[in-house]
């Protein structure tokens, strides 16, 4: 007999809502991997390059070589000009400009868009593009590629005369100098190009 005022209780499981189905963990755990892998993928372009050797030619400042000035400057001296009124900033992944901080390719494709050259954004994809150049023939404004353990390019880096280059080098570091002909960038060279509209 029941009490008034009492109702009754369920105990124990009942079939109400016992947590997702093995197929829906399933199809979570799909989409998750999709999305890492996704990620992972976006990620390898200048990421991917292994910290650089650091050399004294590495922090010269564009005032201590002598160049022409940029307005009688050819294209690609100009390009190059442009690229080291950055030196100093910030590398940050995907970054393509200054106040954001760059990537490789972020500083490449901001110093040709200054100049009204429009290149493609990754360094991969700025390799495949460019007109190529005999490395032996470079001049100021080139692009420099590089490969890292991999078929891919996922490097890049604008020539400044003189065996070295500008570059956006890793994270931690700053648009920077490096020379060209270090054992290890000579190592991991994989080539040298140039837009149309810099001939």
């Amino acid at each position: 007999m029941e009490q008034p005022g009492y109702e009754h209780a369920v105990i124990g499981p009942t079939r109400e809502h016992v947590g997702p189905s093995k197929g829906d963990r399933l199809m979570r755990m799909i989409v998750s991997f999709a999305s890492l892998l996704l990620l992972i993928v976006l990620l390898a372009g200048c990421a991917s390059s292994p910290p650089a050797p650091v050399s004294d030619r590495d922090t010269l400042q564009p005032a201590e070589r002598s160049s022409p000035a940029v307005s009688g400057a050819v294209p690609g001296q100009k390009i190059l000009r442009t690229a080291e009124h950055q030196i100093g900033t910030p590398y940050r992944y995907g970054g393509s400009h200054p106040d954001r901080g760059f990537d490789c390719s972020g500083l490449v494709a901001w110093s040709h868009g200054r100049h009204g050259i429009e290149v493609p954004r990754t360094a991969h994809a700025q390799s495949r593009k460019a007109s190529p150049v005999d490395p032996s023939q470079l001049t100021e404004g080139d692009l420099v590629f590089f490969r890292f353990g991999g078929q891919r390019v996922s490097h890049v880096g604008i020539y400044a005369g003189d065996g070295r280059f500008l570059h956006a080098p890793k994270n931690g570091g700053h648009v920077s100098y490096a020379a060209l002909d270090d054992p290890y960038w000579q190592r991991h060279l994989a080539g040298a190009g140039r837009f149309a509209g810099r001939d």
